[in-house]
């Protein structure tokens, strides 16, 4: 009788030790009445459900890293294979020139951007006063030359509100999001960043938004359409770099579709 009622217990057990990457699909379903050990069986069902998805996560992010990285390095060899082929003038290897220059500039964004997001996924090894709404202003004065060229309006206002963290994270939060903002806008559109003893928000007018995306913007290399990026954020990374900063402060960042067009982002912290 002991045997009957322990034989699940050796089931999990085997199970467990034959889990590797290529079976992490498999699962316990155990049939059996409610009990601890139906419990036990479906605790580590979950578990598998949640280790599989972080691995699926993990693979996607990797494949997705190397695609980017290939796909400008391709274009750098293109324009030296065929751009410089023969006896090019001048002004086309100028023209070349400035292609690789600019080819090489998005791999080194997209390579800070992955560092960024490892170093804030690892969590911060101190946390010291840090006061958002100054930072938010600087930011947006520092991105005023940016918004002015492609004609969009930065509104920004700020109540006092300082958060424990690291202020070079933070400031890369902020900017993340305000240059996110300004670059999916369009002419005559504006922006808008508020600090508040809620958090921060930043909302932006320019293309409609599907609900259904919204989620997935905040993964690694997600786009609600193709995009260009700025100096400082890898291609694809702006708001899964938002999403890793928050959490390792203990914030939570959320974004909600706007009607007529962009989104709104607000990042909660703790105790706010």
């Amino acid at each position: 009788m002991a045997g009957r009622v322990l034989r699940p217990v050796g089931v999990i057990t085997a199970r467990a030790r034959r889990l590797s990457g290529e079976n992490l699909h498999e699962r316990l379903a155990l049939k059996a009445p409610p009990g601890e050990l139906k419990e036990l069986a479906d605790t580590f069902d979950g578990m598998l459900d949640r280790i599989e998805q972080l691995v699926s996560a993990q693979q996607r992010f990797a494949a997705n890293a190397a695609h980017e990285l290939r796909m400008s390095l391709g274009v750098q060899r293109a324009a030296a294979e065929i751009g410089l082929a023969g006896e090019p003038s001048p002004e086309k290897v100028a023209r070349i020139r400035e292609k690789l220059i600019e080819t090489a500039g998005e791999c080194e964004q997209l390579i800070e951007g992955l560092l960024l997001l490892a170093v804030s996924d690892q969590g911060l090894q101190r946390r010291e006063p840090a006061a958002l709404d100054a930072i938010a202003r600087t930011v947006a004065n520092g991105l005023t030359e940016d918004a002015r060229r492609l004609g969009v309006t930065v509104e920004a206002s700020g109540q006092p509100l300082t958060v424990r963290g690291d202020a070079v994270l933070l400031e890369h939060l902020v900017h993340n999001l305000a240059a996110n903002a300004i670059r999916h806008n369009h002419p005559g559109g504006r922006l808008r960043l508020r600090v508040s003893p809620d958090g921060l928000e930043v909302s932006n007018t320019g293309p409609v938004v599907l609900p259904a995306t919204v989620p997935r913007l905040f993964e690694p290399f997600r786009r609600a359409r193709e995009r260009h990026h700025a100096p400082g954020e890898g291609a694809g990374l702006g708001l899964s770099i938002v999403a890793s900063i928050a959490r390792a402060h203990g914030a939570l960042a959320a974004a909600v579709a706007n009607q007529g067009g962009g989104l709104t982002v607000r990042v909660t912290f703790p105790g706010t």
